[in-house]
């Protein structure tokens, strides 16, 4: 019997901080249905699981390097995708008769965005995730130094163009969109520039502290 260890294990923080990545992404958009506030700021929860999925690709990148951290951005649809799909496929199956109306309506309204609006979620996903990545890791070539400063800048234009590009595509032509776009984007640079830095920090150090025990 073959006992061997594989040539190419993979690293434990890169196999921890891509399940958790993937957590991040299908939460993200169930999250997106409350409004929170947090203190003079207004914005939907998602951003929460947002800022999560860029200080793991951050620190993928830092860790491991681009290519690595474009490929976490990727395995990353697949979850995404998967979650949308399961939605469609579970709101058109008819519910039991014994469910409660009021709780059926409840997870109707929650579930049931539109197309137009995963479509915009996978869009924005996507492209301000591998943005994140390329900022950060031009950054870092530019300078070697200043994770603080490289984690912040590349979160906050992540950011921007995440809102521009959901809210743009979920909504253009729906209502206007100009107050609800500067109010969010508001919002997500605030919280970029407030809580990535100091994760990726906490993140970096989790991941050599985990690789090292390996």
């Amino acid at each position: 019997m073959d006992t061997a260890a594989p040539a190419h294990p993979i690293p434990r923080s890169l196999f921890l901080f891509a399940i958790f990545y993937g957590g991040m992404v299908v939460i993200a958009g169930v999250l997106a249905n409350k409004q929170i506030e947090l203190g003079p700021l207004a914005v939907e929860a998602g951003i929460l699981a947002f800022l999560m999925l860029v200080v793991t690709s951050s620190t993928v990148a830092e860790l491991f390097g681009r290519p690595t951290a474009n490929r976490l951005v990727l395995i990353g649809f697949v979850p995404l995708i998967a979650s949308m799909l399961l939605s469609f496929l579970v709101l058109a199956l008819p519910a039991a008769d014994e469910m409660d109306p009021d709780r059926l309506a409840a997870f109707e309204t929650v579930m049931g965005a539109t197309p137009r609006i995963w479509i915009a979620g996978i869009i924005a996903y996507g492209v301000s995730q591998f943005l994140n990545v390329t900022i950060f890791t031009r950054l870092k070539r530019a300078t070697g130094r200043f994770l603080w400063l490289r984690a912040g800048i590349a979160g906050m234009l992540s950011q921007v163009v995440d809102t521009v590009l959901f809210i743009g595509i979920a909504f253009y032509g729906v209502f206007p969109i100009a107050g609800l776009m500067a109010g969010q984007m508001l919002a997500k640079v605030v919280l970029s520039a407030l809580l990535v830095p100091p994760l990726v920090y906490a993140f970096v150090a989790l991941g050599r502290k985990l690789d090292a025990r390996a």
